[in-house]
């Protein structure tokens, strides 16, 4: 959604809507019951936006960079301990080469085999 937004593009609703059904059918296969689905959609969604509005910490006007957004990355994952950690190094750089690699690749190839996935 990121890499959509940098581009200039709008991330369609129906990809959206499936990314979140996918989720939703998969927790009901987990066990979950009508109830807890609905709690947990809810907090997903909320995270979604918080990482989406919060990840990237760069002011630059350079849209393929990503600058991590360390307080985020924290928040989400308490076991990378902290900003020097390996882990943590190792974790931040997977990420900006993922958007790296998402930034390069033509938008409607990125998501045409994740909507089409029935996990």
């Amino acid at each position: 959604m990121i890499v959509f937004k940098n581009k200039g593009k709008t991330f369609e609703q129906k990809k959206y809507d499936s990314l979140f059904h996918n989720i939703e059918y998969n927790l009901r296969e987990l066990g979950f019951g009508d109830v807890s689905v609905n709690k947990k959609m809810k907090e997903f969604n909320q995270i979604l936006y918080d990482i989406l509005l919060k990840i990237n910490k760069s002011k630059t006007t350079n849209k393929d960079e990503l600058k991590v957004n360390d307080k985020l990355i924290l928040k989400y994952f308490p076991e990378l301990d902290d900003q020097k950690s390996p882990k943590y190094k190792h974790f931040e750089k997977y990420l900006t080469n993922f958007y790296k690699f998402c930034f390069e690749i033509p938008l409607q190839n990125m998501v045409r085999e994740a909507v089409n996935y029935k996990g």
